[in-house]
């Protein structure tokens, strides 16, 4: 049994693939298969049921699994304690951002980063915000940063800054004449909205709520899967959009989209560090320390 044997059983564990597990891990799918093949044959016990596009753990899976993630937990901490009797941070530091702060506000405060700390090396991912929590909850990133917390992940969460929201609509709509107008007298309007698990979604449909309307009753013409597309179906006509004033800026100097006055907007929200149940490695822990430093 070694180390790289219990990361590929954890991996196809965490993913019932070993597919996925072996993209995960930057190796082949024939090496994940015989890293498993080769720990069964130490362990003396089969521990996976291969089924047709099906995987489950045996008995004898079910009973290594607690172990492993053990044995794995003790190497990382036995890493950390090396690692923190130099005095230089070095490393690399792999953070998942949902949209706006992946897009918008880390690639800036990285550039300072790695000014302080240049034997760092960084990998910025950009995803929904549920995705970067599942991606921190599973180790697959080191720290993560989203505009809203996943309810159940485990997770801790750090609030850390702030974004502001708009209610945008097509240059031209006849609610920018309107005056200030409610929530209420928008809401037959056809609405272009982030898919679900989006930061953006879950704030937008909080707010939506708190102005006594179900989201669900929402006229949604168009699920969009970043916010800068909704920019642009708001600018051919489509609908009222729900974004970032970061991401709608450039569409509102330029004029091609139009701030809805009233209905409760601008509204801000918190932005969130993620940070695994563990201990960071000295790279993910200086990037966190920038980060709170620098909002």
């Amino acid at each position: 049994m070694n180390i790289s044997q219990l990361k590929t059983f954890i991996a196809v564990v965490d993913h019932r693939s070993f597919s996925e597990a072996a993209r995960i891990l930057g190796i082949s799918q024939p090496a994940a298969t015989m890293q498993i093949q080769s720990l069964e044959s130490d362990m003396g016990a089969t521990l996976f049921d291969r089924g047709y596009r099906k995987i489950d753990l045996t008995e004898a899976g079910e009973v290594l699994v607690p172990y492993a993630r053990r044995i794995l937990a003790d190497v990382d901490e036995a890493h950390h304690a090396i690692e923190n009797m130099s005095g230089t941070v070095s490393g690399r530091v792999t953070i998942a951002a949902s949209t706006t702060p992946g897009q918008y506000l880390l690639p800036r405060i990285l550039g300072r980063f790695l000014t302080t700390y240049p034997e760092v090396g960084v990998t910025l991912r950009v995803y929904d915000s549920a995705d970067v929590v599942e991606m921190v909850a599973r180790d697959e990133a080191d720290l993560g940063m989203t505009g809203a917390e996943v309810p159940g992940a485990r997770v801790h969460y750090e609030r850390l800054g702030t974004d502001e929201l708009v209610l945008i609509c097509p240059a031209g709509h006849h609610l920018t004449g309107a005056g200030d107008v409610t929530f209420s007298q928008v809401a037959s309007e056809p609405f272009i909205v982030r898919e679900p698990g989006s930061g953006t979604r879950i704030a937008a449909e909080e707010i939506v709520r708190h102005s006594g309307i179900d989201p669900a009753d929402l006229d949604i013409v168009l699920e969009l899967g970043t916010n800068e597309a909704i920019v642009s179906a708001v600018e051919g006509g489509m609908g009222l959009g729900i974004v970032s004033a970061q991401v709608a800026a450039k569409a509102l100097e330029l004029g091609t989209v139009a701030r809805v006055p009233g209905a409760g907007f601008p509204v801000e929200r918190p932005l969130f560090l993620v940070l695994p149940r563990k201990t960071l490695t000295r790279a993910a822990d200086a990037f966190a320390d920038h980060l709170r430093g620098e909002l």
